[in-house]
């Protein structure tokens, strides 16, 4: 390609796809191109919801890669906050970079296109304030804070619809969308970044593009891609954080009164003896487990929730935050070791054990699964013993916070309960970014997830708008 592009965006997950619509509602003369390495939205489909197993798709995971990301086809929710709130408890640190005040300007103005393009109108979590704040006086008893805050939700197949008229809207206006195609390397010159290597992700055709302006927006799938980057070009980068725990799966019922109060409850504590950060992470009532495809074929665990397909159980994430010091910094090998080991044991598969088990200290056998009052919704998960890779530390945290979440929600100890491993939430080191989002590297900028600023769907979708602003303020 000879042309220079005005933007060259990588990654097509939520911030991408705001960053382009943004610069759409100012101009329609910039020349912009999104570059992602999996398939348009409308291709994306997981083999496992018709023949109960994961095949690995090739050359990359349906649902980790693609048009709206790893996060569209999860529980498809829309985080947003309260109005009396003076600071942001969730969603990252995009406040930090704006202001407070300034975030929720944007986030007011980033639900409005989700409703725009056929987000439900309903919120969830704006109506039983009376009956939360009993939840959060119990929560405060066990040293557990309750953040409770309007949610929107997609549903995970609406999520795709909604997905797919944004997609079809770049394309209409002009935006250049280029699928299947693999960033190899970012071209940058004396400090100053001009452009990108690319591959074609089913051959090994290759090009050169140029642009003005480059901007990262890789999510948690690409947070291992942007640490070589890092450290191949000497971006400057801060110690980064990985998440490691497990999906919890339940009954309904005992979710009852969470489910039908706020939708999702994160709860968040430090339970003794280590003190480590401990949360709860995408609640999805009703809900299915699922399974994603990292890279070098290593099988996460996740969750769905959808509007219209239900089940009798509730799936949440139980995650502990690593911060390691002085002189390990590679917490994202670290949590793929964990990942590597883990799928080892379930011969390349999700490892499901029973709470009780774990209690007894033994594993779980595929006769015990089948006479458990919860029945496993992810039909690839292999019984077996998650303690084995977990870790001490990890499993200790989780188990502690188990106990906690008891007296708080009669029945969240249950020992018929279901953990499944490995659950983990990968981001690059924090990519050091200024209150533009530029790097270190002139003209290269960073947003969403994976650079370790927003965490989920609204605060990554701002993130975007925010980069557009920023991008036009330049000139």
């Amino acid at each position: 390609m000879n042309e220079i592009y005005d933007a060259i965006v990588i990654g097509m997950g939520p911030g991408s796809i705001f960053f382009a619509y943004e610069m759409l509602q100012h101009t329609k003369n910039k020349k912009i191109l999104l570059i992602e390495q999996g398939k348009r939205v409308e291709q994306r489909s997981c083999p496992i919801e018709t023949i109960g197993k994961c095949v690995k798709c090739k050359p990359f995971c349906n649902i980790t890669s693609g048009f709206s990301g790893a996060g569209a086809f999860s529980d498809g929710k829309l985080s947003l906050y309260n109005k009396e709130d003076d600071d942001f408890y969730i969603g990252g640190d995009l406040h930090k970079y704006i202001g407070v005040e300034k975030t929720k300007e944007l986030i007011d103005y980033t639900d409005q296109i989700y409703l725009k393009m056929g987000a439900d109108p309903k919120l969830e979590g704006t109506e039983h304030k009376e009956e939360v704040q009993v939840i959060k006086n119990k929560a405060k008893k066990e040293d557990i804070t309750l953040i409770d805050i309007p949610i929107r939700h997609l549903g995970t197949e609406k999520a795709h619809e909604l997905y797919k008229k944004l997609e079809d809207y770049l394309e209409e206006n002009n935006i250049d969308l280029m699928f299947e195609t693999i960033v190899e390397n970012i071209i940058i010159e004396d400090n100053e970044a001009k452009g990108v290597f690319v591959r074609n992700a089913n051959n090994e055709d290759t090009d050169t593009i140029y642009g003005k302006n480059i901007i990262i927006a890789v999510g948690r799938k690409g947070a291992n891609w942007l640490v070589d980057m890092c450290n191949e070009h000497n971006i400057k980068t801060e110690a980064g954080v990985v998440d490691i725990g497990v999906r919890y799966e339940l009954a309904d019922e005992v979710m009852k009164d969470i489910n039908t109060y706020m939708y999702e409850g994160k709860f968040i504590g430090r339970p003794e003896p280590y003190r480590d950060k401990v949360r709860t992470f995408c609640q999805n009532p009703s809900g299915f487990v699922s399974s994603e495809v990292y890279d070098e074929g290593i099988d996460l665990v996740n969750g769905h929730s959808y509007k219209d397909r239900k089940s009798t159980q509730t799936n949440l994430a139980i995650l502990v935050s690593h911060h390691f010091e002085h002189p390990f910094d590679k917490p994202i090998e670290y949590g793929r070791n964990v990942a590597k080991n883990m799928n080892e044991l379930g011969g390349g598969n999700v490892v499901v054990q029973r709470l009780g088990d774990i209690m007894r200290g033994k594993r779980t056998w595929d006769e015990e699964l089948k006479n458990n009052k919860i029945k496993p919704t992810l039909k690839s998960a292999v019984a077996g013993d998650i303690t084995f890779a977990l870790g001490y530390r990890t499993m200790t945290d989780i188990l502690q916070f188990i106990k906690s979440m008891d007296k708080i929600v009669e029945g969240f100890g249950n020992p018929e309960n279901l953990l499944y491993a490995p659950e983990i939430k990968f981001y690059s080191n924090r990519v050091v970014i200024d209150s533009n989002f530029e790097t270190s590297v002139k003209n290269l900028y960073s947003i969403g997830d994976g650079g370790g600023m927003t965490r989920g769907l609204m605060m990554a979708s701002a993130s975007g708008v925010q980069m557009a602003r920023n991008l036009l303020n330049k000139e």
